[in-house]
């Protein structure tokens, strides 16, 4: 099989489970957004010291890519899904939350704005938080054109603030300062 197709030329593209459609359609922007964000944690991986953290964000991406599926599939006429979109992983919303409270225990408290900035890892981390946050925008949007699953909006809410929680971490156990604000 050929990585090429051509089938994009004109602009368009297929969406998983049948419909074509604008490469800039708001459903594309989403899943895309998503792919991106994916690829920065990625990147996030290679640059994290600290082995649980760099597992814990290879299992997002693993998550990552099922939400991109299920963004990149419309609802059917009745509602339903398509039956080859993987689940919506729901529980690792509660879970990312329990990293953030373990991670939480060691970190310093907050007095100050943090800005993106100190070890490598703790800079990419920063980086994939803000597309998180802008993937996050694109599929509020969709929401209101089209359904959306309705964990989709709150993984990726609290997906942002692992990320913030574990450049702080990756700061912190690096010996590197975070970066504040200052007025």
């Amino acid at each position: 099989m050929k990585i090429y197709t051509r089938t994009g030329d004109a602009g368009e593209t297929t969406l998983f489970g049948g419909g074509r459609v604008s490469k800039d359609h708001h459903r594309v922007a989403s899943y895309g957004t998503v792919d991106e964000l994916n690829a920065y944690i990625g990147a996030a991986v290679s640059r994290v010291r600290d082995d649980v953290v760099r597992a814990r964000l290879q299992s997002v991406q693993h998550d990552l890519f099922a939400v991109g599926a299920i963004l990149a599939t419309p609802p059917r006429d009745d509602g339903s899904m398509h039956p080859h979109v993987p689940p919506m992983p729901r529980e690792r919303i509660d879970e990312m939350e329990r990293w953030m409270d373990e991670a939480e225990t060691e970190l310093p408290a907050l007095t100050q704005f943090v800005l993106p900035g100190g070890a490598d890892g703790a800079v990419a981390l920063h980086i994939a938080r803000t597309v998180c946050r802008r993937a996050e925008r694109a599929v509020v949007h969709l929401a209101t054109l089209e359904p959306v699953d309705r964990d989709v909006v709150p993984y990726l809410n609290r997906l942002s603030d692992l990320c913030f929680t574990f450049a702080r971490l990756e700061n912190l156990r690096s010996g590197v300062p975070d970066v504040v604000w200052e007025k």
